[in-house]
């Protein structure tokens, strides 16, 4: 059986709060209890709000309840660097590798333009999810536009038909429409990679 891993990974945009510290808390237990790693991951990208007066502190805050990890930004570990803005190539180069598959694309929409739809739908009484306008725009223009400097965030490809099933271990099965989750940014228009990516 392999050795459980798990990850604290909070941004430092913000001082340590509840929720924070009972995410860490919980995934600190659960990594002491079956004998795993505990992983301090921080997730500085978002460069307009990351300050490192906040990670210094969250370290402290984490150290006074008393939590302690096995890997991360201070500790060093197999799997780093674990501060998440030192690996921006890593992300690039593989949602790189997801748009020459053809799983992932370029997407030119203006915020003013996404504005605009998510106004729309929930004017009409619908979820507001991407209309996916640029899905089908060929690579090699779209390569081209951003390389003559035109902005652009790199979406997955998702499906937009069916219904995705599968088993939560909490709450049992459950089932989304696809139509309703939309392609999420993986990489921002100033070349970090998002949260969830």
């Amino acid at each position: 059986m392999k050795k459980v891993r798990v990850r604290f990974a909070p941004s430092p945009t913000g001082y340590l709060h509840v929720g924070n510290a009972r995410t860490a808390l919980f995934n600190w237990l659960f990594a002491r209890q079956n004998k795993g790693v505990y992983i301090l991951r921080v997730e500085d990208t978002d460069i307009e709000r990351s300050e490192r007066e906040y990670e210094d502190r969250l370290i402290k805050d984490l150290g006074w309840l008393g939590l302690d990890w096995d890997e991360g930004p201070d500790k060093g570990g197999d799997y780093g660097p674990y501060r998440q803005s030192l690996r921006v190539d890593q992300y690039n180069a593989y949602a790189q590798a997801l748009i020459d598959q053809g799983k992932a694309y370029y997407c030119f929409c203006s915020p003013e333009e996404l504005k605009r739809e998510r106004e729309k739908a929930l004017a009409q009484g619908k979820t507001p999810v991407y209309s996916g306008r640029c899905r089908g725009l060929p690579v090699g223009e779209s390569k081209k536009r951003v390389k003559a400097g035109e902005e652009a965030v790199v979406r997955l490809l998702t499906p937009d038909k069916g219904i995705l099933t599968f088993h939560d271990i909490v709450r049992g099965s459950l089932s989304f429409q696809l139509g309703l989750i939309g392609d999420p940014v993986l990489i921002r228009s100033n070349g970090t990679p998002s949260y969830n990516y």
